[in-house]
């Protein structure tokens, strides 16, 4: 090799340095130019493993961070509240169409009430502390729950079981007032008027027929109404009552009162606020 030939890097130069741990080889040109690689002249030198850094940050699109940087903790991200339905606008018409009444009733419940335990278990916090070896050491009985945070059972109970419960009975409680209202725009009037002016001419003799004097008209529609509002409150009342235990047991709290003293409170809290 002549000494008028020079390595078109030098040695010493540093390297940039990458993300992956990938070793860095360095290729080292014997060609006569400076700025040029010749394959077959050239020889490579090992120079070593490399440093691992973050991704550049113009990787990214504005307003993004690179993995692992930038992300929130766990524990700083609020839980999000089961969602409940949105209360229709209370009209007759809503009342005296059965099927929606049943449906808000319904998906409200399962929303809120027939969930329970899980939406319960949604505010429990993950344990912090690692796996003890000694709890195993002696064999302890399952908890039935989890204990939840009592500034938690607060908040769930106050911004979601109660707003539900409210929204259900402020339901039933004007569909109540429209059932028990004069229902002028009742369409099975006409019907039921037919009905008695039949009912009149008909003859009856008991003697050849017991229950020839039975008649039955066609009901109005708000009694029809009334008969399922009263269904729909003692459904509350089941619910309500099974719901409120299960909240007791895994808050531990209630003070020994009832869903119902429970419930006016806090509509009486809210009023005053």
């Amino acid at each position: 090799m002549s000494s008028g030939r020079a390595h078109s890097h030098k040695t010493d130069k540093q390297l940039p340095q990458t993300h992956t741990r990938t070793e860095v080889y360095h290729y080292f040109s014997h060609d006569r130019s400076d700025t040029s690689y010749t394959a077959d002249h050239g020889s490579f030198r090992f120079l070593g493993p490399t440093n691992t850094l973050a991704f550049p940050s113009f990787l990214w699109s504005k307003g993004q961070s690179p993995p692992g940087q930038g992300d929130p903790p766990k524990e700083t991200v609020p839980k999000a509240m089961p969602a409940h339905p949105d209360q229709p606008p209370l009209t007759p018409q809503l009342c005296f169409s059965t099927s929606a009444l049943r449906d808000f009733l319904r998906l409200s419940r399962s929303a809120i009430d027939d969930s329970i335990s899980q939406n319960l278990n949604a505010l429990v916090t993950p344990a912090r502390d690692g796996f003890d070896p000694s709890t195993t050491s002696q064999r302890i009985p399952r908890p039935l729950g989890r204990a939840i945070d009592g500034a938690a059972c607060q908040r769930f109970k106050q911004q979601v079981l109660f707003p539900s419960w409210k929204a259900r009975s402020d339901l039933i409680s004007y569909c109540t007032m429209v059932a028990t209202s004069p229902d002028p725009n009742d369409p099975s009037a006409a019907i039921r008027e037919a009905e008695e002016s039949k009912n009149k001419e008909r003859v009856i003799d008991e003697r050849l027929d017991p229950y020839s004097a039975r008649f039955f008209p066609t009901e109005p529609r708000t009694e029809r109404l009334a008969i399922l509002l009263r269904q729909e409150r003692g459904v509350e009342g089941i619910v309500r009552t099974r719901t409120w235990e299960v909240v007791n047991e895994r808050c531990g709290s209630g003070d020994g009162e009832n869903w119902e003293e429970a419930f006016d409170k806090w509509q009486k809290a809210t009023r005053r606020s």
